[in-house]
């Protein structure tokens, strides 16, 4: 049964079905070849968006898009500029920092990468930088967006696995910076090697400006996170405050967000919510034919039998397919479908479950900038105009060290838990 089922998965992928349907399709076959009465299939669907915690999802989405639309992310881009734009190759490390601090507001990779693309790409070009080597660095930087919170894969994977959402959020918060220390490093190497210039010294009362003018946006994190890790409220209200505020500094404070705009961004996140929910539907009524013929647990007998109950192999072959599976399918999707089939495997050597949701959601937002299907290439594309071959080449030494970052993470984890266990206890 697990052949039909992931056969009929691959068979509809493959021909070109989209992924909500090619998950949704495959479990009725099994429904319809195995006398399952089909009345199950709605209940199922509509117990798999039975969950409070997902209404963080369209919310968080909304206001990722808020922030790339609503002047805010602009402010906060120009301000990294001025600290750091007169360091030789400073525009490259303000890509990645300015991608850090949208990301503590998004929860989104690609509209980090959105965000801080249309921000600094004119000028990266402007300053003759190389268009392909920044395009590559800012897509790169833009799988941060998922990993330090807020992060919409880290709230599906709590709704999947039954684990605390802030204690999620708290454990992605040292793998971003260190995704992040690693990109910066190689683009001071790159800077140094190519002779990128430097920018000119901004004065004092400049600075002071443009902080100031940032200060709006750079409030966001610290109200959403600092409200959910001090129990004021919980991410899913953290959710709405952060759409509430985003609107007001982009309307009010900023002026950079009318009716008509905001009307747009309302129509656009709700059919990308709708997607990811309808998703969500599909899959639970995957995992439910994945359970009802104990598919995963066969799996994880297979992997442990193949890696000879070795944590350290187990471990490997897991993040090999976790990195695959984000080079062809949609974070969401991936992250959706490998949950349940993963977590036997790592209960059975005795692995922590918000240790690894923070793995797979590492492992599967790096193939956000890894060919062929890499939502932020193609942003940076269409911010560009250059080919997705143009900037894969210089992206792939990025990629790597996003991979060593990740089996840093997965092979030392506390560097996971040291903030879960310190601060949630």
């Amino acid at each position: 049964m697990g052949y039909l089922i992931f056969g009929a998965f691959l068979l509809l992928m493959v021909i070109g079905v989209p992924i909500g349907l090619s998950i949704g399709v495959s479990a009725l076959v099994v429904f319809l070849s195995s006398g399952i009465p089909l009345q199950m299939v709605p209940q199922t669907l509509l117990e798999g968006n039975n969950s409070f915690a997902l209404v963080a999802v369209p919310f968080f989405v909304l206001a990722g898009d808020i922030l790339a639309r609503g002047g805010i992310s602009e402010r906060i881009v120009a301000f990294a500029e001025a600290g750091l734009g007169r360091v030789r190759g400073g525009l490259s490390i303000v890509s990645v920092l300015a991608s850090m601090l949208i990301a503590a507001i998004s929860g989104s990779g690609a509209a980090t990468t959105a965000a801080v693309g249309a921000s600094l790409l004119p000028d990266l070009k402007e300053k003759k930088y190389d268009v392909d080597f920044s395009a590559a660095l800012i897509a790169s930087a833009g799988t941060i967006g998922v990993v330090i919170p807020p992060s919409v894969p880290m709230v599906l994977y709590a709704v999947i696995a039954g684990e605390s959402v802030s204690r999620l959020f708290m454990g992605g918060f040292i793998p971003g910076i260190l995704m992040g220390t690693g990109l910066i490093g190689w683009a001071l190497y790159v800077a140094k090697k190519r002779n990128y210039p430097a920018g000119e010294k901004l004065p004092g009362k400049e600075v002071w400006r443009r902080f100031l003018s940032a200060t709006w946006g750079l409030m966001a994190p610290v109200i959403i996170l600092g409200g959910i890790f001090s129990g004021i409220f919980t991410p899913s209200e953290a959710a709405a405050i952060a759409v509430v505020y985003t609107v007001l500094v982009a309307v009010f404070v900023y002026k950079a967000l009318d009716f008509k705009k905001f009307y747009k961004l309302v129509v656009g996140s709700g059919v990308t919510s709708a997607l990811i929910m309808f998703i969500i539907a599909t899959a639970k009524l995957f995992g439910w034919g994945l359970a009802f013929y104990q598919i995963p647990q066969a799996i994880a007998g297979a992997i442990m039998g193949l890696a000879h109950n070795i944590p350290f192999l187990v471990y490997l072959m897991i993040a090999v397919i976790i990195l695959l599976a984000g080079m062809f399918m949609e974070t969401a999707s991936a992250l959706i479908i490998l949950t349940p089939i993963f977590i036997p495997a790592v209960l059975g050597i005795g692995g922590n479950l918000t240790h690894f949701g923070v793995i797979l959601t590492v492992g599967l937002a790096i193939g956000m900038a890894t060919p062929p299907v890499a939502i932020n290439i193609y942003v940076a594309s269409a911010i560009t105009g250059l080919p997705m071959g143009k900037i894969s080449k210089p992206i792939i030494p990025m990629i790597l060290i996003l991979i060593l970052v990740l089996f840093i993470c997965l092979y030392v984890p506390d560097v996971v838990l040291f903030l879960p266990r310190l601060i949630m206890k």
